[in-house]
């Protein structure tokens, strides 16, 4: 899913009328689940070195992956 997610929760509620609860599509929560993963690895690598654009390139060029 993208940032505009599309959800279809279900919820369940206490006898007052509370939500308790949350039931979700599978494709839904297996969609959150793996949004949740991701951003825990942008933080884990958010104090690694980054690299240019070009540099980037010019690597993938180098090592014969992006032709001219």
């Amino acid at each position: 899913m993208t940032a505009k997610h599309a959800f279809h929760p279900e919820y369940i509620t206490d006898a007052n009328g509370h939500r308790k609860a949350v039931v979700l599509p599978i494709e839904e929560y297996e969609s959150l689940i793996e949004d949740l993963a991701d951003l825990a690895i942008v933080a884990e690598r958010r104090g690694e070195p980054t690299l240019s654009h070009e540099a980037v390139m010019d690597e993938l060029e180098r090592d014969g992956l992006l032709s001219d």
